[in-house]
């Protein structure tokens, strides 16, 4: 019995892999072996990176809220802790927003907090 091997999914899963390789620069881009590893490497540090993106932002609120606090003679855990025993239901992506972009609406929540 002859050997059997099925070449269209084999090519299939192939092409598929090296669609996802597009834009790669060198034989990233167009060799089997070289695109494979380099397409599960991008997916690792876009699955590793979703996680990331959440920290990174969280941070970047938290440097903005306080900055915009300081403004006003607060730190940021003073500014955040006065929020929270006056029941301000605001999140610190929209305190952050406030902050950078509508300073007199900041101001207004800083004066209902003192």
């Amino acid at each position: 019995m002859p050997r059997s091997v099925n070449s269209v999914a084999s090519r299939a899963r192939r092409k598929k892999i090296l669609k996802q390789a597009k834009g790669f620069f060198g034989r990233r881009k167009n060799v089997w072996t070289v695109a494979k590893n380099a397409v599960d490497k991008a997916m690792l540090y876009a699955y590793r990176d979703r996680k990331t993106k959440k920290r990174n932002f969280r941070a970047l609120w938290i440097a903005r809220i306080n900055a915009a606090a300081r403004i006003h003679g607060m730190s940021y855990s003073q500014f955040m802790g006065k929020i929270k025993v006056n029941n301000i239901e605001m999140n610190r992506k929209v305190l952050a927003d406030l902050a950078m972009n509508h300073p007199d609406a900041f101001k207004a929540v800083v004066d209902k907090i003192k």
